[in-house]
Parts: structure tokens; sequence; C-alpha cells
């Protein structure tokens, strides 16, 4: 884990995500990126010179087979207050609307939980687990689909919530989440909704892993030219 520590410190400390007094929201999917992120960041106040708090909150989607108490254990066992938010965004977006792509108005709907939940808990941070294959699929994304040079940016402020969003695990790859989630026994609940495994990014996430036979490190290269080019960030 403690790679996975420095280089969350290190995105920390280049985009100044994390200030003194700060009460940070964790988003927490049940997935292994989320809950691997609450864990560092649960065991980071404990030394970090900036002195912050952390809470987590789950958006229940509606999903039947859901089962969440592994998660507020989990919590409890780190010592992170837990709140679960119940919604109807399954019933929304695949009953009602019945979209054929479901992804950006779930992500819109859940977002808007997450931080709203973190305003009214008086959090001025809210923490979101993408990873670095996640940069690097949501730049292939927009290249591809919409035709633009973009990816989300490290930490954004909401002018609307006056919530600062900051995405801690950016310089983390995926297979590192996935050993630590592993190692560490994260209740990792697996995803039941219909659209997983079916969407755009699936298709970006085969089509970056196969960017390895032209060039071992590809990936790390278009990730650079992010950080140097989209996010302004010198080496």
């Amino acid at each position: 884990m403690q790679h996975i520590f420095s280089k969350v410190r290190k995105a920390v400390e280049d985009f100044e995500m994390i200030e003194d007094g700060d009460k940070i929201a964790v988003g927490v999917s049940a997935g292994k990126d989320s809950l691997t992120m609450l864990y560092t960041l649960s065991f980071m106040r404990r030394f970090y010179p900036k002195k912050f708090d952390v809470v987590a909150i789950t958006v229940d989607m509606g999903f039947e087979s859901m089962d969440f108490l592994p998660i507020k254990e989990f919590c409890d066992k780190i010592n992170v207050e837990f709140h679960l938010v119940p919604s109807q965004i399954k019933q929304i977006v695949f009953d009602i609307r019945k979209e054929e792509n479901p992804c950006s108005l779930c992500a819109n709907l859940r977002r808007g939980i997450l931080n709203s939940t973190a305003k009214s808990l008086g959090c001025n941070k809210v923490a979101l687990g993408h990873h670095l294959d996640d940069v690097v699929e949501t730049f292939f994304l927009s290249l591809f689909f919409e035709g633009r040079i973009y990816c989300f940016s490290p930490k954004t402020y909401l002018d609307r919530t006056q919530i600062t969003v900051i995405r801690p695990m950016i310089y983390v790859k995926e297979h590192e989440l996935r050993s630590a989630a592993k190692k560490l026994e994260l209740p990792v609940i697996t995803n039941p909704c219909p659209a997983n495994g079916k969407t755009n990014r699936q298709r970006i996430k085969e089509f970056v892993k196969s960017l390895k036979q032209f060039h071992p490190v590809t990936k790390d290269l278009v990730f650079n030219a992010i950080k140097r080019n989209i996010w302004g960030l010198k080496d």
C-alpha cells in the first residue's frame, strides 16, 4: 500500500487538493476504486500535515440485490462516518426513461445526490475515485466520440454547490488498486448495473489495453501529455 499512499500524496500536493480544516466526503460506490480511496484517505488523515476529516457517502441506486452492510461495517472499522442515501436512479434511468446509453444520466444523478448530501453534512470537498486509467480512457472517449481534446480536472470548484471535487487517485493505475483491494480484503460489491461492461467506456478500455502492442508505455505517455497540455502541470 505504501506506493499507493505516496502516489496519492503526490497528486494531493501537485494540485493542492487538501487544506487545513477540510471535511471531505468520499463517494463510495462499493467498488475497488472508491473503497481503496476511502481507506487511503482515512489513513492519511492520521499523519498528513494538513488536518482534515473524512466521511463516506454511498448513493443507493435502487438495485434490490445491493447489500451495503459490509460497507457500513468497514467504515466502522476504520472509524469513518457512513451515510447511505436512498435514490430512485435505477427506476428513472432504466424503468421510466429506458435509456439506451444510461451512463451520462446516471452519473449526473448520482453526483447531484452526492454533492447535495455532502453539502448538508458540512463537507466542503467531495473525493471521487478516478484513477490513471480513467484519465486516459476519458481523454480517448472525448476524442473519439465528441471530437474534442478534453479530460476531467484533478480539482474542480462547483459554483452552484460551493463544493470542490477532488480526484486523489489520478496517479494510481487500476491494476494497483485491484491488487490493493484484494490484499486488504475490502468489501467490494459487484456492480449490478445491466449496462456494466457494455458501454463506450468499456470499448475504449479495450482499445487502451491494445496500445501495448505498439509501445509498452503508451498509456503513460498519453497520461503525461494530459498532465502537461490539459492540466498545465510541468514535470
